[in-house]
């Protein structure tokens, strides 16, 4: 972070100085008082079970040198405080007015499924022109989307962050923050349909992001997406699209390379490109897809985007392959789930050509509302369409996805029900045989990286 004075602070997040030297410098900010360094701001915030302000003194034990806060009368001591109405707005301010220090293109990703990847494929291609910051992790909400802005320094010539929501309201405020010149929307699908009601008020929400774009910045759109198609020429920014079926920029001849790669063909100003992506599925297509718009938008050689793409390293948890119990691969894509990734992982299992029988474990998707209940069956109607050996159902939800499985004709003796991950674990255990190929998905909730471990570690013990 380049440094600033505490008046700056103080006049950025709107707040009022109460004690301490106007003229220190701050180094970082910090949300953490168990991790903030010496040099930090701390900013305390509320929750529901917590509240920052009790660990204001702590901050200062480790090295704070000074603190927001809305209640400077339940400090005892500290030397610097500033008073602010509210602390995750003034951490939003401070966050603007230290993104206004950068004259660098910013470029935002937000969407229903794929949101990570396609941040993190981005930022793979454009590293091999620039250097490039882009938030790690959870940190793609109106708390740690400010807090990886906080890491821009002088030799950052390009940012990339993903923006999540659960709400109206929430990608407005970080495009605002942000003032993205290149946006990219992945597709609209259920996630959070529990809370916005319909796909329709989740496109909404997701076009939130043009709010904090200028008319002569690009957005980049999935064609294929049904949704956004339809949005195209409602958009008063520089469209480019991207598809499979659809899009300026299209994939072809998509093939698979093993259990580990997919690779494809696209046409760029008349001449074919042969792209490799060290992932299988064909959902990453689209993720690559917008990496090589944006690259090429940016300017970037064909060959460097090659280049980039093969370097992306995907994250912990999203289509993980491992090796498990009687030389069994388990695909670990326990990171999150909705009805779109569902399908997606399950695509992805059902193209691996290697191993023998192909088992779907899958979990609960939370957050469905009212919708939960169809949308799981719709997923059990899909494990049966794709031919998969075996279904392992876990959770009270998970039970539609068995339903929806055995409706469509599924066998009964190839669909297992349990409720807890242990219970999985150990009936898997008794039927898994020599090089079964086993998918584990389910929401974040559900915890199902829990039946990963255990079948990797038995796997270490035979």
């Amino acid at each position: 972070m380049l440094p600033l004075k505490l008046e700056e602070v103080a006049k950025a997040v709107k707040g009022t100085f109460i004690k301490g030297n106007k003229n220190i410098e701050v180094k970082g900010v910090s949300t953490d008082s168990r991790t903030i360094s010496e040099g930090e701001l701390f900013v305390p915030l509320k929750g529901e079970k917590f509240d920052g302000h009790d660990f204001i003194e702590d901050a200062f034990k480790k090295g704070a040198v000074s603190s927001l806060t809305e209640k400077p009368d339940t400090v005892k001591s500290a030397e610097s405080l500033i008073l602010v109405e509210d602390t995750l707005k003034a951490l939003q301010g401070l966050a603007g007015f230290y993104r206004n220090l950068f004259q660098i293109p910013f470029v935002a990703v937000t969407g229903s499924t794929g949101k990570t990847t396609t941040k993190d494929m981005i930022s793979a291609v454009l590293r091999q022109r620039f250097k490039v910051l882009s938030n790690k992790g959870n940190y793609n909400n109106l708390i740690g989307l400010p807090l990886t802005i906080f890491n821009l320094n002088k030799e950052h010539n390009v940012c990339v962050v993903e923006m999540g929501m659960n709400a109206f309201g929430e990608i407005k405020k970080m495009a605002k923050i942000v003032r993205p010149k290149y946006s990219i929307i992945t597709n609209i699908g259920q996630s959070h349909i529990e809370k916005l009601g319909s796909v329709e008020n989740i496109l909404k929400a997701k076009m939130e992001i043009l709010e904090g774009m200028d008319e002569n910045d690009t957005v980049f759109l999935n064609a294929d997406d049904s949704s956004l198609k339809s949005i195209i020429g409602q958009i008063k920014q520089n469209v480019v699209t991207y598809g499979i079926v659809n899009g300026d920029i299209k994939a072809s001849k998509i093939r698979f390379k093993g259990s580990t790669a997919t690779c494809f063909d696209v046409n760029i100003l008349d001449k074919v490109y042969n792209f490799e992506i060290p992932v299988p599925g064909k959902h990453n297509v689209y993720n690559a897809l917008a990496a090589i718009a944006v690259g090429i938008e940016l300017g970037i050689d064909p060959e460097e985007i090659k280049k980039g793409l093969l370097s992306f390293m995907p994250q912990k948890m999203r289509l993980e392959f491992k090796k498990g119990l009687r030389n069994s691969i388990i695909i670990n894509d326990a990171y999150n789930a909705s009805p779109d990734s569902m399908r997606a992982a399950i695509d992805v299992l059902r193209n691996i050509q290697e191993g023998k029988r192909k088992i779907a474990v899958l979990g609960d998707m939370l957050e469905m509302g009212e919708w939960a209940p169809a949308a799981h069956k719709q997923v059990g109607r899909f494990i049966e369409e794709n031919e998969i050996d075996f279904l392992f159902t876990v959770g009270e939800l998970g039970k539609f996805i068995a339903k929806g499985a055995l409706e469509k004709g599924m066998p009964e003796k190839r669909v297992i029900e349990c409720d807890t991950n242990e219970e999985a674990s150990k009936k898997l255990e008794s039927i898994i045989e020599e090089y079964d190929i086993i998918l584990v998905k389910g929401s974040r909730g559900m915890k199902m990286e829990q039946i990963v471990d255990y079948l990797v570690s038995r796997g270490k013990d035979k």
